[in-house]
């Protein structure tokens, strides 16, 4: 593909859009951040001072900019549909930060603009690109794994005083599901993408730390079309980030956490052995392979119908806590939820 510099605006100025500002400087020159914009013009001023970029005086001169290519979106969830389509009618290609929206029917609508508009969509689900997690979707491909049975998986953050009171995450209107939809959807997209398609969902969630009206902690477990079951706990109210995925098939197991790294063990065997893995520019590649997707290449890893059936499992769960029933995810993806 082209070598030549991918022209990005980054809208919706936080923490996030730093990130993956910081990950476009590591992509080579690939993509190039030239333009920002988001309500607050100290956070733009300030966002433009640090990466040499220009701080568009309105959205509008963003999407009226013939040298912007294309949008790096972290707008808050329940503003995706609004500021994607707009991007997408302006022609702009979009990378949209996880989740893809707060409802199915907004998922939709922004996979069907972006198609109709002829211009591509990644969702940022970095986290499948871990080198521990390709090794063990290679082996499994392989049939090295054998039939796949069960995962249990654990993603949890400290989050208590990192945003403040009345900061949309912490709000259900804002970020339904809290922490299950903010972080566990992370995991979820790397379960399917190991055991497969999830079939229904039971969860159960508690608030315990944070303010506001969601969830800090939930579970999910969840029974995948091809049999296998799989668990999912996730924390915004534990004392440090940490993160597991162990994934157990018939004939090789193998053990993932943050602090331990990769471990496998075969059938037949006492021992386990540690795997060594090349570590990924995760976000980094994430936004080559949509700069380059938007030249005729192969289409973004994840866009918008992955994205919003791995955002239908956490809606089920979500249903599932409110309605105290195991919940089939073709029931939310058939609903408006």
């Amino acid at each position: 593909m082209s070598q030549s510099p991918f022209k990005v605006a980054s809208i919706g100025i936080g923490w996030w859009s730093d990130v993956l500002a910081d990950a476009a400087g590591r992509t080579g020159g690939r993509v190039e951040v030239v333009s920002c914009f988001t309500r607050s013009e100290d956070k733009r001023v300030a966002f433009a001072k640090k990466y040499g970029c220009e701080a568009a005086g309105s959205f509008e001169d963003i999407l009226a900019d013939d040298n912007v290519e294309g949008i790096i979106n972290t707008t808050p969830n329940h503003v995706h549909l609004e500021t994607t389509a707009a991007a997408a009618k302006a022609g702009k290609h979009i990378f949209l930060d996880k989740p893809i929206a707060n409802t199915i029917s907004e998922a939709r609508a922004i996979t069907a603009v972006c198609q109709n508009e002829g211009v591509t969509l990644g969702v940022g689900y970095q986290r499948r690109r871990e080198g521990h997690f390709r090794w063990i979707r290679d082996k499994i491909a392989a049939g090295d794994f054998g039939v796949m049975v069960n995962a249990e998986a654990n993603i949890s953050r400290d989050r208590a005083g990192q945003f403040e009171p009345g900061h949309w995450r912490y709000t259900a209107e804002g970020m339904p599901g809290g922490v299950m939809l903010q972080i566990g959807l992370h995991y979820v997209d790397v379960l399917m993408m190991l055991l497969g398609p999830i079939k229904s969902v039971s969860g159960m969630a508690s608030q315990l730390v944070l303010p506001g009206d969601n969830p800090d902690v939930g579970s999910l477990l969840m029974t995948h079309e091809n049999g296998a079951i799989s668990s999912l706990n996730t924390c915004y109210a534990s004392a440090s980030e940490y993160y597991v995925m162990n994934i157990y098939g018939k004939k090789m197991s193998a053990y993932y956490n943050l602090f331990d790294g990769l471990r496998a063990l075969n059938q037949g065997h006492n021992e386990q052995y540690q795997i060594s893995v090349d570590k990924v520019d995760t976000l980094a590649e994430q936004l080559i392979e949509w700069a380059d997707a938007t030249e005729g290449g192969a289409n973004p890893e994840v866009g918008g119908d992955s994205a919003t059936e791995s955002l239908a499992v956490i809606k089920a769960g979500i249903k599932s806590v409110t309605e105290r029933r195991h919940v089939d995810v073709a029931e939310v993806l058939a609903g408006e939820s």
